[in-house]
Formats: C-alpha cells, structure tokens, sequence
C-alpha cells in the first residue's frame, strides 16, 4: 500500500506525538509541518528529517504535495484550517474535541464531500483492552442497556513548575473546559463500544469552576474561565440513561470509573492505559452475580497516539470511514453542546 503523504499543522505535544508516529508508520509518509512560532516548526522538522516546514498553515495546503492534513493545534484555529483543508481536495484528520460547538463540527460535515475525513477523540479504543471489549460486547452479554455511566475525577496534585497550555481552560480557544478537554474521550470510548447505537434526546447538567484552592498560578493560567467539573444526566432512546461526571484538579481524591449496566450483567471498565483488569458480572438465576474476567494485563501508551493516524490513513487507502468519522464526532459535540446549556439555563435541554 502506497503511503499517504500528509502534512501536520502544530507542532506542540500533540504534534510531536503525530510526527513520531507519522515518521514510523509504513502507511504514511510525512511530507511537511507547518507552526506559527518558527523555532518550533523548524526544530521539529530538522529532528525528524521532515523535508518542507512552514509558518501558516494555510501556506502548507496550499504549497505542500499532500493528499492529507492533520490539525494538532486549539480548536479555535480549526475551523478555518479544517475548511481549507477539505475545499483544496485534502482529506483531513483533527485533533479532539472535533471543534468549539456544533455549529462549527456541522460546516466541516457540510464541507467534506468525498474525503476522508476523522477525530481523534478515537484514540481509547485503540487499546489491546477496548478491542477484546468490543469483542465481547458482540455476544450480547448485557441483554438490554440500562445504564452507561462514566466517574473520572482526578484530585489536584502539587502546583505546576510550568504553566498549563493556554488554551485547556478557555472558553474561546477550546469551547469549554475537562469536558472537551477529556469528556469527548470517554463519550467516544463508551459510545463507540456500544457501536454508536446510543442516541441522547435530553440532558440535566452541572459545571463548576476550579475550586479556590487552587485558583492562581501553577495550577491555571490567567483568562481560564471554563470547568473543571461538570455532572450530566442524560436520557436517550429506548430509555437508556448516561450518569457522566468528569473533573481536574478536584478537591478530592482520584477515582476512574467506566461502566455499562443492563438487564443480564455489568460490565466494569478501565479506559486510560497501564495495568486494569476489565471484569463482568452475570446475573445467575438461583445464585446471584457470578463475575469473572474480560481482559487482564498493561495496554501500552503508544497505541493510543499511533492508532488515529495510521488508521486515518488506511481509511484513506481503502475508501472507508475512519474509526470516529466526523458524523460521529458530531453526536459527542452535540451531547456536550446540550451539557453546557443545561448547565447555564438550570433546566434539562433537549440534545
């Protein structure tokens, strides 16, 4: 299979994690970068062999010879980026969340025509673990959905040495808080699972901002003005519920929970990489719960950074969506867009 040459706009973590496994994967060939600090684009390139650098972004899709473009940098240079991309004929990868709200999401669905097109909000199912799930789900093991529910608080830990990225906390740059900062993962990872067949109708919800404790430099930069907490009750279709709290930073200790209720048995999950044991619990008439084991052992780091991009490009290849296509990504931008105003109206909202 003939690699697809790209081009990564951003070069900062997200885009060093694009370029090293752009630079090691067969399927791809890395024709150009493109950053808005030079020193930061021109570094990349030279340590990576990467033969056109630029400054703008639209300069590299414009002048560079690629059929693709990854957007690894803040949601709020997306959207014009991202319509650029798809309007010159490039087929476009882009970083989570897939924009600011659905409006935007909904212009680059408009704008893709024939191409290729993918989020990286995908990357928690790339794990050996999330694969063996999907496996086991296929057996019908739950009977009928009841309940999807996701806990993932992380306490605050010891203030930063260096400030945070500008843009995680900021409502215009990045369209929210932890919600698009890590809810998209644990929407897409549970969704996706469940094979997309989750479809949200209305949402009660509730954010916070971080607590005062930790309201000064180390922990945030200046002008942060999003969430770092938020709760969510959400009913979809054939009356399935979704119980979704997320926070950073929180004034409590860290506890990471994933897990699917139905009428048959639970299953419990472990969406972030390391050591997890994923277990199941059978309902079994006569004695109760039986449990046992799904999956047990260490999912590696780099399958979630290598998989969205080498998986965008065999999509590419082989005519197909990739494993989160921007449809999908749309259903998570639309349940978040729904938290939000319900959050700000104090009542439930229709998604």
């Amino acid at each position: 299979m003939e690699p697809v040459k790209i081009g990564i706009i951003g070069c900062g973590v997200i885009g060093r994690h694009h370029v090293q496994t752009a630079t090691a994967a067969e399927n791809v060939e890395l024709v150009a970068v493109a950053d808005r600090i030079p020193e930061r684009g021109e570094k990349m390139a030279a340590e990576f062999g990467v033969p056109q650098v630029y400054v703008e972004g639209d300069d590299l899709i414009d002048g560079a010879p690629v059929e693709a473009v990854v957007l690894a940098l803040p949601a709020d240079g997306r959207l014009s980026l991202g319509l650029h991309a798809l309007s010159a004929g490039k087929h476009l990868l882009t970083e989570k969340p897939v924009a600011r709200n659905a409006g935007e999401a909904e212009q680059l669905l408009a704008a893709q025509g024939d191409r290729v097109a993918g989020c990286c909000s995908s990357r928690m199912r790339f794990t050996e673990s999330a694969e063996a799930v999907a496996k086991f789900l296929q057996t019908g093991p739950l009977g009928e959905l009841r309940m999807v529910r996701c806990k993932a608080i992380s306490g605050a830990g010891k203030p930063r040495s260096e400030p945070a990225p500008d843009w995680r906390l900021k409502k215009a740059q990045n369209g929210g808080g932890i919600l698009m900062n890590w809810g998209c993962y644990d929407l897409d990872y549970l969704f996706g699972l469940l094979g997309w067949t989750l479809v949200p109708e209305t949402v009660f919800a509730q954010c916070w901002r971080v607590s005062p404790a930790y309201d000064f430099d180390g922990y945030l930069t200046r002008g942060s003005d999003a969430e770092t907490h938020f709760a969510a009750l959400a009913r979809c279709a054939n009356g399935v519920s979704i119980s979704f709290e997320r926070a950073e930073m929180a004034a409590a200790q860290t506890e990471n929970t994933w897990e699917m209720y139905g009428s048959h048995g639970t299953l419990h999950l472990h969406m972030t990489a390391g050591r997890k044991c994923i277990t199941y619990d059978r309902a079994v008439v006569g004695e109760g719960v039986e449990t046992s084991v799904v999956w047990e052992g260490t999912d590696g780091g780099d399958a979630i950074h290598r998989g969205p991009l080498c998986d965008f490009a065999a999509a590419v290849r082989e005519g197909r969506t990739p494993l989160t296509d921007l449809r999908r990504a749309l259903v998570i931008q639309r349940l978040s867009d729904a938290i939000y105003a319900s959050a700000e109206q104090g009542c439930s909202v229709a998604v």
